[in-house]
């Protein structure tokens, strides 16, 4: 009888296994494929011959992206709402989530504030009011406006509200006998503990920004002010050979428009497949911390 559950047991073990090998490929081989489109002559690329390894491999497509300003210019764009959109939303995040994670008695319109974010999560009021509000602040054609423009993610500050709310209260209680105030007690105190839940919603807030592509589109009115994504979606989209000079048709005759664009998109996976396993140790713990109520 212990001899069949021990086979099993073994048997459950590798079924799920082959599943979780399975769906790691399922997320792996897109990326494998796009880098050896990317490393691979035109030619080859357009006689569907690439699968997952560079056929007559090539560096020319790099190359040819160090000298495309605009898609550096797109890029650095990315960079300054990631890293603006961000920091304003972990702050606010912060400052939002030590109120609201009080009880009634101690924060009196904690139940009414937080029906009106569910609720904000569950329903938007358009593209069309969210526009004019944008407009309306002067953020057409601004980083700033790139970085307010998905203001506070409600489900990040969800779990970022209970991790606070799971907090001691005896840690509070201790640190007001010491004569510590509110602030004090969230920075010096609550914050820091706080790092697993606000390493993940920092993680989750930096992809979200770096991966939108709509809101750069409609905040911007020239391709000067594209975002990254906007920029690679275009090249998906639209291909402008009207304004194309006589060097870059002759260029375009070297370069397949497929191994460029795919190593473009490569390159603009790179900063989150680096950014990705510095913060991924904290994404269990902080989910699990941020979503568990007592």
């Amino acid at each position: 009888m212990i001899e069949e559950k021990g086979i099993g047991a073994r048997i459950t073990k590798g079924v799920i296994y082959v599943v979780l090998v399975i769906l790691a490929l399922s997320c792996l081989l897109p990326l494998i494929y796009t880098l050896a489109v990317s490393l691979s002559a035109k030619e080859a690329v357009a006689a569907g011959k690439v699968a997952l390894w560079p056929v007559n491999f090539t560096l020319s497509s790099y190359k040819e992206i160090m000298k495309d300003n605009r898609f550096f210019n797109s890029f650095f764009i990315s960079v300054r709402r990631v890293i603006l959109g961000t920091v304003i939303a972990v702050l606010v995040m912060i400052l939002a989530a030590y109120p609201l994670s009080k009880t009634k008695r101690e924060f009196k319109p904690v139940n009414i504030i937080m029906w009106m974010l569910v609720f904000c999560m569950m329903f938007s009021g358009g593209t069309v009011p969210w526009y004019q509000t944008m407009k309306s602040y002067g953020l057409i054609n601004s980083v700033l406006g790139l970085a307010l423009s998905g203001g506070i993610p409600v489900f990040n500050l969800l779990l970022v509200i209970s991790f606070f709310k799971n907090m001691p209260k005896e840690l509070e209680e201790a640190a007001m006998v010491d004569g510590a105030g509110p602030w004090y007690i969230l920075f010096r105190i609550l914050v820091p503990l706080a790092f697993p839940v606000l390493a993940t919603v920092t993680l989750f807030t930096l992809v979200g920004h770096w991966n939108e592509f709509f809101q750069g589109l409609v905040l911007s009115t020239t391709s000067d002010h594209y975002p990254l994504q906007t920029y690679i979606q275009q090249l998906v989209v639209v291909i402008d050979t009207t304004t194309m000079t006589e060097e870059q048709y002759k260029k375009l005759d070297l370069l397949s428009n497929q191994t460029l664009n795919a190593a473009k998109i490569f390159i603009s996976m790179v900063p989150i497949l680096v950014i990705y396993p510095l913060l991924q140790r904290y994404f269990i713990s902080g989910i699990m911390l941020g979503s568990v109520k007592e």
